[in-house]
């Protein structure tokens, strides 16, 4: 049998993980798909794109960030956090659409220093959280603390990536950062505190060349993945995936450092009703991150619904 090739971009474990599984345990091929997984921001170096200050006008960061490749043509699929998605897809001059969320439902904290004083999320106001501009951080902190403190008490800069973020709270640049897994675990192995955590979804975005027939496929795959995840042992066996993330001059992490509840893997596709993303829009034209004209039609990939 001959398999359809197709290229998929995997960001940080934690929100790909049933790609990875899929991968793996031959799940795609099983489907009749040869899929070459794609890193996110390949050959870029997170390391050299720091700011010297975290930079608080999310106008001067590109909402692509390091998903610019879709717009390249080096993938046909990828996802990350559902706000995300929404501006990347409103900024797209690649035709892209958003056609479901995605499998992993993710969690950020915000943590703070193990010296610092403060204690609870009213303890941030007007106090910088370092964030990665346009992906889950920025958007979750903004929810999480913009209810606590009011959008004038709400202070976010991007530094770029988790491990960057770290590096800047530990030099005490910043005075506290958001972060998913693995450095959530990261971060409470180190002694850092859990000022506020929060859950929120994904969206996956392609390209037109994925037809209905190709994303059932990768969704017949997925939902195989997530099984897998969902049972048995469950993510342990698939936790070396985040763990290779973390550079063991900054933390050695094991299996069993992880809080396991974190993880939740839903089957997919988890469609967006016209009212769902009617108030997300709402939210992210509020905070200026959205246009007002960025409708569902506009955003959204009815014809996948069935």
């Amino acid at each position: 049998m001959t398999l359809t090739q197709m290229k998929i971009e995997v960001n940080n474990a934690v929100f790909s993980m049933p790609y990875h599984v899929a991968k793996e345990e031959g799940f795609f091929e099983d489907e009749g798909l040869d899929v070459k997984l794609i890193r996110a921001g390949s050959g870029r170096n997170r390391d050299k794109e720091v700011p010297q200050v975290p930079i608080e006008d999310h106008t001067q960061v590109p909402s692509y960030g390091w998903h610019e490749g879709i717009e390249k043509g080096e993938f046909a699929l990828y996802r990350a956090c559902e706000w995300g998605q929404i501006r990347r897809t409103q900024d797209s001059c690649q035709d892209v659409r958003v056609l479901s969320k995605r499998s992993s439902v993710a969690t950020q904290a915000i943590v703070v220093r193990p010296d610092s004083t403060y204690q609870i999320p009213m303890d941030l106001k007007d106090k910088l959280v370092a964030v990665n501009m346009h992906a889950g951080s920025h958007y979750i902190s903004l929810s999480m603390l913009g209810g606590y403190l009011g959008k004038e008490h709400t202070r976010v800069g991007h530094v770029g990536g988790p491990k960057q973020r770290l590096k800047f709270l530990e030099d005490g640049k910043v005075d506290a950062i958001a972060i998913m897994e693995p450095w959530i675990t990261v971060a409470t192995k180190l002694g850092y505190r859990i000022i506020s955590e929060a859950f929120y979804d994904g969206a996956e975005v392609a390209d037109p060349s994925v037809d209905s027939d190709m994303f059932d496929s990768v969704n017949r795959a997925l939902n195989k993945a997530v099984a897998k995840l969902n049972t048995g042992d469950g993510v342990k066996p698939y936790l070396k995936y985040m763990i290779s993330e973390v550079p063991e001059d900054i933390c050695k992490l094991t299996e069993e450092d992880f809080y396991l509840p974190r993880f939740r893997y839903l089957e997919v596709p988890r469609y967006y009703t016209p009212e769902e993303y009617g108030q997300i829009q709402d939210w992210m034209v509020d905070w200026g991150l959205l246009e007002v004209d960025s409708v569902y039609s506009k955003i959204i990939e009815e014809r996948k619904i069935a």
